[in-house]
């Protein structure tokens, strides 16, 4: 059965901003409540005093989703500039340009390579000198997107990083709370990495090294 109590800890689960600032309790709760009255109505099917939710949202106590001990446990932090993005559609060719281009690559010196793939796309990042390189190699495929001059921010991921609930989000909500839009996120088992448009690294790495220092 549904209560406003609920309701309201189910419309805070869905905004993960609001339940930071309960937290830290710097948000105006009969503000918060009637902005929640119209949908807490809808779910219950019938009209809510606004005082009831005021209650609701004081006696509602947020989750801890992340140790920030283990933020401030993040490793190096590297940043790289002067890299160019290709998003190619998958085809039954993809794999023989992607050899193409690996072995093109793996003799240049510091030469800069990624690659990810899902279903529908594949993904390469690679440094703006081997952009010729790549249009080459996959000039048979069909190309959805090329961006140039993005930079890297790659972070050392504390140890059982698997295991923490929030950590991603908890840079991301970072970012986000600043305006620092992020182009394309990779992740191995150890290591994060952003990739953004040039104008945001400096401000994007000064956030994430000022957490490790909190």
């Amino acid at each position: 059965m549904k209560t406003i109590a609920s309701c309201v800890e189910q419309l805070i689960k869905h905004q993960p901003f609001v339940e930071d600032a309960l937290a830290r309790k710097i948000i105006n709760y009969s503000a918060l409540a009637e902005d929640y009255q119209p949908r807490i109505e809808k779910m219950l099917g019938k009209p809510v005093n606004n005082g009831s939710i005021i209650m609701a949202l004081r006696r509602y106590y947020p989750q801890k989703r992340i140790n920030e001990k283990q933020v401030r446990d993040l490793g190096d932090i590297v940043v790289r500039s002067g890299i160019t993005d290709f998003t190619f559609l998958n085809s039954s060719t993809i794999l023989e340009s992607q050899a193409k281009l690996l072995d093109q690559v793996k003799d240049i010196p510091k030469a800069y390579f990624t690659y990810s793939s899902t279903f529908h796309e594949s993904n390469i990042l690679v440094s703006n000198d081997l952009t010729e390189v790549v249009k080459t190699c996959f000039d048979k495929e069909t190309c959805v997107t090329i961006k140039s001059d993005l930079s890297s921010i790659s972070i050392e991921l504390p140890v059982d990083n698997s295991k923490t609930v929030g950590l991603y989000f908890y840079i991301f909500k970072l970012l986000a709370y600043e305006g620092i839009p992020i182009f394309e996120v990779l992740s191995t088992s150890n290591y994060f990495t952003l990739f953004l448009e040039m104008q945001h690294v400096n401000q994007a790495f000064a956030l994430i090294n000022e957490i490790k220092g909190a």
